[in-house]
C-alpha cells in the first residue's frame, strides 16, 4: 500500500509561492506534523542499524537481486499505468524476504529504490507523499525484521521446512501489513478527517490482497533462501498477479469520480438501471434523489478550487456515511449528487433527504482562518408514484430540485404529480412540495 493522494488547501499572500514549491506547506498542519515525525524516525532508524551493522557481500548481492526483482516488475507493469489515491500492489513480495532474510536496516533502505523507480517510470506525484510511502515502508518492514531476526536466531531454519520458524516469518510478515497500513491509515485520515476509518483500513477484498501478499512474501523469502538463482522462477509468477491487481484497480478507477470517489455519472446510471429493474420485477419500493450544494459557485471564487474539491470531498463522504451498503450513490456532475435508494418508501426517502440535508450543514472545511460551510438542496422521486423508468425518475427528481432552488434552497421537494417524458424545451414547471427545513 502507498500513500494516498491528498488535496491541498489553497494558501494566501506569501505562503502561496512557498506552497507552489513545497506542497506539503498547503496541507493540513496535524497531517504535516505526522507526516514529518514518521520521515524522521525513520532517518533516525537508517542511521542507528547501519551503524551498528556489519554489511557482507552476500547480504548485498541478496539485496540487490531482490530490488532488481523489483524493477523489473514495475518495469514490467508501467505501461498499465497506476490508480490514483490509495493504490495496492505485490511489491511486499520483494520487501518482505528483504526484511525476513537481511539485517535490518536492510528492510529501510529496500522502499526507497522502487518508490525512485515508481516516481520515475510509473506516475510522478508530489515528492512528499513517495517520501512518506518510503518511510511507513521501512519502518513496518524494520520492525518486522527486528522481531523475526530476535526471535529466530539462525535464518537459515526459514529454508528447512521447519514449522515453527515459518510460522514465525507468518506473523512477522502479518505485523508488517499491520503496521504499513496503519501508518498510512493515519496520515489518510489526517488529510480527510471526515472520512470514516473504515474506508482507510481493511475491507473484505484488502484483506484477502493482504493475505495474498503475505503468502507471496514468505515463498520468495523461503526460495531466496534456498537458492538465489531460483528468484529467476519465482519472478514471472509474481509478475503476472502484479499484472492482474493493477488492472483490476484501473478497471475499478475508471467506474470512479476522481474526486469523491464515488461512482461516475456512467456507472452510477449503469447500476441505477440494474436496480430499477430489479425492484420492477420483485415490485419492491425504490427512491431516487438528486442533491444539488447551494451556492457553489461562491465557494470557488472565494477561496480557489482547491477548497472547493474539499468541499465535494466532504460532502460525498457525509452522504456516503449515511447510506447503507447497498444504496448506489454518484457524482452527477458539478456540484450534484444522485443517490438511490432500493426498498425506500416516500416517508423513508424524505426521512434520508433531510438526515443528509442536516449533516451536510453542521459539515465545515478548514480554508486558511476560516471554515467553509455549505447548504445542499434536494430533489425526492418515488418509482411507480413520480415515474416507473430511470428517465422518469430523474425528470421527477430534478424538477423537485428546480422547486426546491426557486423557494429559496436549503429543503428538500417532492413532485406533486406524475411526471410525463420530457418531448421538447422550455420552462420547467413547479410540479413540487417543498419540505421546509
Amino acid at each position: 500500500m502507498t500513500a494516498p493522494g491528498h488535496t491541498s488547501v489553497k494558501p494566501r499572500d506569501g505562503v502561496a509561492a512557498l506552497a507552489d514549491r513545497w506542497p506539503l506547506l498547503g496541507q493540513h498542519r496535524s497531517l504535516v506534523v505526522y507526516l514529518c515525525a514518521i520521515v524522521a524516525l525513520d532517518l533516525l532508524a537508517i542511521g542507528f542499524f547501519a551503524v551498528s551493522t556489519v554489511f557482507r557481500w552476500h547480504d548485498v548481492l541478496t539485496f540487490t537481486a531482490l530490488m532488481a526483482c523489483g524493477a523489473v516488475c514495475i518495469e514490467a507493469t508501467r505501461r498499465l499505468g497506476m490508480p490514483a489515491g490509495v493504490s495496492r500492489d505485490l511489491l511486499s513480495a520483494w520487501w518482505l524476504p528483504v526484511a525476513l532474510l537481511l539485517p535490518p536496516v536492510y528492510a529501510l533502505l529496500s522502499p526507497i529504490p522502487l518508490q525512485i523507480l515508481l516516481q520515475k517510470r510509473v506516475r510522478e506525484t508530489v515528492a512528499y507523499r513517495r517520501v512518506f510511502s518510503s518511510a511507513a515502508i521501512g519502518l513496518a518492514g524494520c520492525s518486522a525484521s527486528v522481531l523475526f531476526h530476535s526471535v529466530v536466531g539462525d535464518l537459515s531454519a526459514l529454508t528447512t521446512g521447519a514449522g515453527v520458524p515459518i510460522l514465525i516469518a507468518v506473523g512477522c510478515a502479518a505485523l508488517f501489513t499491520v503496521l504499513n497500513t496503519a501508518l498510512i491509515a493515519v496520515a489518510a485520515h489526517a488529510a480527510a478527517p471526515d472520512s470514516r476509518w473504515r474506508e482507510v483500513l481493511w475491507n473484505r477484498e484488502n484483506l484477502l490482497l493482504d493475505v495474498v501478499e503475505l503468502c507471496v512474501g514468505i515463498l520468495v523469502a523461503i526460495t531466496c533462501g534456498l537458492n538465489l538463482a531460483l528468484l529467476v522462477l519465482a519472478l514471472p509468477p509474481v509478475m503476472l498477479l502484479q499484472r492482474s491487481l493493477l488492472h483490476a484497480q484501473l478497471q475499478a478507477a475508471a467506474r470512479t469520480d476522481p474526486k469523491t470517489g464515488l461512482l461516475n455519472a456512467a456507472a452510477w446510471q449503469r447500476e441505477a438501471d440494474t436496480e430499477i429493474v430489479r425492484a420492477r420485477r420483485t415490485g419492491e419500493t425504490l427512491a431516487l434523489l438528486i442533491v444539488d450544494i447551494d451556492h457553489f459557485k461562491r465557494v470557488n471564487d472565494t477561496y480557489g478550487h482547491l477548497v472547493g474539491d474539499q468541499v465535494l470531498a466532504g460532502v460525498a463522504s457525509t452522504i456516503r456515511s449515511q447510506l447503507r451498503d447497498y444504496d448506489v450513490v454518484g457524482r452527477f456532475g458539478g456540484e450534484e449528487f444522485v443517490v438511490l435508494l432500493p426498498r425506500a418508501d416516500v416517508t423513508e426517502a424524505r426521512r434520508v433527504a433531510e438526515r443528509l440535508r442536516s449533516r451536510i450543514g453542521r459539515m465545515a472545511v478548514p480554508a486558511d482562518d476560516n471554515l467553509v460551510t455549505v447548504t445542499i438542496s434536494a430533489g425526492v422521486a418515488i418509482m411507480s408514484m413520480h415515474g416507473d423508468d430511470l428517465i422518469e425518475l430523474l425528470a421527477a427528481a430534478d424538477l423537485a430540485l428546480y422547486q426546491a432552488k426557486e423557494m429559496g434552497r436549503d429543503r428538500i421537494c417532492l413532485p406533486a404529480a406524475v411526471v410525463p417524458r420530457p418531448t421538447g424545451p422550455g420552462p420547467r414547471p413547479p410540479l413540487a412540495k417543498p419540505e421546509r427545513p
